[in-house]
């Protein structure tokens, strides 16, 4: 029996079902459908809508059906088209005919957004607190790592040495910001849909706010019409989720690079990495291709839901099922990929003598010549000319660069200094830069920002409007 028999008085075609189900994948709505539920019956009795023994019989008959979801013991229906369908139907078998006064002043498209929003409250946060284990991770490793250094990279040529934990917080700051849309977006979706009904609100004296609250939602929605069709909240996610596994997938890139022969910078840990069906010898990268290689499935989703969303009218359309399976697969993925990353990168064996070698060839001391010329008086860009004719020189003649810059009259002994290893990096004293002493700031101001980004995600969806990047 579907819920529109007594408008169509005729059975739906199988085809038809088997085309519309979604309780497949809307069953892990239940445990909010089952909450969202319980609210609306309270609120139904606060209104006078139904009898505080009817209340009382439909949260018993709501109590009874979670417990069957949560002991597995819960018997679908093939007539079940979506979750709401099926605890509906099993609260009715249940408490008779006072359980067909559970969907009282309620439509399925008020239902299933809210349901969306609590699942999206909940699940995003615990995404958050994956970014922030992760960013601890490297936090940690970055502390364990000292005064080691590595070359820095632009256009994947070596550029300057930095400090091998000023490379590794540079992923955690990009996760901060990750932290910072997250809890954006769980304040922003934290409007309790219920009351909206099918589109137009309802007769009857329901109390949206005071279900709204009940829910722990900030407030209740201003506009019926955009309650039940707002999907941006969705979209919004999506997008938070994709970038997220964007900063996750050029992790891994580096590591893919790093871990190999060529490069020599890290050995993965053998619980994170896997071999070859063929190849004997073979170690390979999976954790880190596979946080790689997620990246365009959930850059997929991202752009299907806008797709879907930007054709319709308003108000509910049945297009808007499609919002559910791509949120629930970015959560999940993106979940997975947080948890094996951390692990991956809390396990690593940094190479440091590898790594300082590949950053004390002369050449990527260029600037600090360049910049120790233009503190005695010569423009920058005349200094620049001169350090790149002797390099270029150096790599025409086969000279070594030291030997260039000791016989430059502009440059000498003293300049010879800025070319021995491990001088470089310590040159780097600007706020934010690469060499130890602002790099011991950088990571003290890191360490405060995840003691508040950990405390605003607690609060997240509370009502409170968050700060910008936990200030």
């Amino acid at each position: 029996m579907t819920l529109w028999e007594g408008r169509l008085g005729s059975t739906t075609a199988a085809e038809v079902l088997a085309f519309t189900v979604s309780l497949p994948f809307d069953r892990r709505l239940a445990s909010d459908d089952l909450r969202g539920s319980k609210g609306h019956v309270r609120g139904l009795a606060r209104s006078g809508i139904v009898t505080a023994d009817e209340a009382a019989l439909l949260l018993g008959a709501l109590d009874r059906t979670e417990d069957e979801l949560a002991g597995g013991t819960f018997a679908f229906q093939p007539g079940d088209e979506d979750i709401h369908t099926a605890v509906e139907r099993r609260v009715t078998e249940i408490a008779g005919d006072v359980g067909a006064k559970l969907h009282t002043g309620r439509s399925r498209n008020d239902q299933v957004a809210t349901d969306l929003r609590l699942y999206a409250r909940r699940e995003l946060a615990e995404v958050a607190r994956r970014v922030v284990h992760l960013q601890s991770v490297l936090l940690r490793r970055a502390e364990e790592v000292g005064e080691t250094y590595l070359p820095g990279y632009t256009h994947l040529q070596r550029a300057q040495p930095v400090l091998l934990a000023h490379h590794l917080m540079a992923h955690g700051w990009a996760l901060s910001r990750d932290v910072d849309r997250l809890v954006h977006t769980i304040d922003r979706l934290n409007v309790s849909p219920l009351g909206a009904g099918a589109l137009a609100g309802s007769s009857l004296p329901l109390d949206p706010d005071a279900v709204a609250a009940e829910l722990g939602f900030a407030g209740r929605f201003e506009n019926s019409l955009d309650a039940v069709s707002d999907r941006d909240f969705v979209a919004e996610a999506l997008f938070d989720l994709s970038l997220l596994g964007v900063h996750l997938s050029r992790l891994g890139e580096e590591l893919v690079l790093w871990s190999s022969e060529e490069f020599g910078f890290v050995k993965i840990d053998n619980a994170f990495a896997t071999g070859s069906s063929m190849l004997p010898q073979k170690k390979n990268p999976d954790v880190a291709e596979l946080a790689r290689g997620k990246a365009g499935r959930l850059i997929g989703h991202l752009t299907g839901l806008l797709a879907t969303l930007k054709g319709l009218p308003l108000a509910y359309n049945r297009d808007l099922q499609e919002d559910k399976e791509p949120l629930f697969d970015s959560v999940e993925q993106v979940g997975h990929a947080l948890v094996a990353t951390a692990g991956m990168v809390g396990t690593l064996e940094f190479e440091a003598a590898r790594m300082q070698q590949a950053a004390d060839g002369p050449s990527v001391a260029a600037v600090d010549l360049a910049e120790w010329l233009t503190e005695r008086g010569m423009p920058f860009r005349q200094a620049h000319g001169v350090v790149g004719s002797l390099v270029r020189d150096s790599l025409e003649r086969h000279v070594p660069l030291g030997e260039l810059v000791q016989a430059h009259p502009a440059l000498g002994a003293d300049a010879v200094g800025l070319l021995e290893p491990g001088v470089a990096v310590t040159r780097r004293t600007t706020p934010g830069g690469a060499g130890p002493k602002p790099v011991a700031v950088q990571m003290e101001r890191f360490r405060h920002r995840l003691e508040v980004d950990a405390k605003r995600i607690d609060g997240a969806g509370s009502g409170v409007p968050s700060p910008p990047e936990g200030r």
